[in-house]
């Protein structure tokens, strides 16, 4: 039997699509048979502009979606970004700022979504959280307080959406991203610090954006329609092993 995922006649709406894990679930769902539309707060190609934080800019860009597309299958909610100041020195505007993109923009784009999740009979939500709603280190305040709450927004979704639409999320660990080299670059020697976060790992490997992608074409297809209100955690196996520095 086989169990290659087509995807063909589903319409898919990416948010953070122009690079990183969002590029790279873009990438798979194409490659699954998908359409997909994409948003960005930076404009590529094939990618809509839009500030996920900015409900009118969010609104206006799912309503579009729906009116060329005439429907919306599939929601990958993965726009997102590192706010990471510490308890004691972060300010209330950084609170603010991390809340807004990291927790309230994923459940304002669900909203927008929703009329039209429902009618495809098979909508599916699927939020990108992080590792870091499952453990954290210090210094990533308050970043690990919206992704935690991530995991609530999941549960709460699939139980009362659904059966009509299936929520579930992934909460990826430390992928090799444009981003995470450039935290590689600023230290002394990039190279050795690279080395050194891959032997944190079981797998001793950094995760790519494709194999996140590829998690979300699973999800989002009929073989994963049992799952849902869980939060998967990709990490490498990181979460396992006790570090000891």
């Amino acid at each position: 039997m086989s169990l290659e995922i087509n995807l063909a006649n589903k319409v898919a709406v990416v948010t953070g699509a122009a690079s990183g894990i969002g590029a790279g679930i873009a990438a798979m769902l194409q490659r699954a048979g998908a359409t997909v539309e994409g948003c960005d707060i930076n404009e590529g190609k094939s990618i809509s502009r839009v500030d996920v934080t900015d409900t009118l800019q969010l609104n206006n860009f799912v309503s579009d979606v729906t009116a060329r597309r005439g429907r919306i299958d599939i929601v990958v909610s993965c726009a997102g970004s590192n706010v990471f100041t510490g308890a004691a020195a972060s300010s209330e505007a950084d609170w603010k700022r991390n809340m807004d993109l990291n927790l309230t923009a994923h459940w304002q784009l669900a909203l927008a979504c929703k009329a039209a999740l429902e009618a495809s009979g098979e909508g599916v939500i699927i939020i990108i959280s992080s590792n870091h709603a499952f453990s954290t280190i210090p210094g990533c305040f308050p970043y690990n307080i919206a992704k935690t709450a991530l995991t609530g927004l999941v549960r709460s979704l699939a139980i009362e959406w659904g059966p009509q639409i299936r929520t579930v999320g992934i909460a990826p660990g430390f992928i090799d991203t444009p981003g995470n080299q450039t935290w590689f670059n600023s230290f002394p020697s990039p190279e050795e610090e690279r080395n050194r976060t891959v032997n944190l790992h079981p797998v001793k490997k950094l995760g790519t954006p494709e194999e996140i992608g590829a998690w979300c074409v699973f999800l989002a297809s009929s073989y994963a329609s049992f799952s849902a209100g869980t939060t998967y955690l990709v990490d490498g196996g990181r979460s396992a092993l006790m570090q000891d520095s």
